[in-house]
């Protein structure tokens, strides 16, 4: 399952990014292209898993939003949401010009409020 490696990474990103505050961390939310290959289900059964080896996480919630996937056609210079992975715009012509669905990223990250 390759989510829990997927999971190890945002977790070694964060420790990265955020060394004084790993504690303090709350929720992560992250951004999965149609195309990533991330199911969210499955990355949270990850996430879960990962957290009875990262107890500093305990307290923290993984938020998963899915994007569609977005072609951009030149012939009529207009964004198309591909409908059942048939990559042709509105317009009729196919496009191989992925403008989002791809991607994979931690969009935002937020941390317990300090009193």
């Amino acid at each position: 399952m390759h989510e829990i490696s997927l999971v190890r990474n945002i977790f070694r990103t964060l420790e990265e990014e955020f060394p004084n505050d790993i504690d303090n961390i709350r929720g992560i939310f992250l951004k999965a292209g149609l195309l990533s290959n991330v199911q969210p289900i499955l990355m949270q059964n990850a996430f879960q898993a990962v957290l009875e080896d990262q107890p500093q996480y305990k307290k923290t919630s993984l938020h998963v939003e899915v994007l569609p996937i977005l072609i951009y056609c030149d012939d009529c210079d207009k964004t198309t949401e591909v409908q059942q992975y048939r990559f042709v715009c509105t317009c009729g012509k196919p496009s191989r010009n992925v403008v989002q669905g791809e991607e994979l990223l931690i969009s935002r990250v937020e941390f317990e409020e300090n009193s």
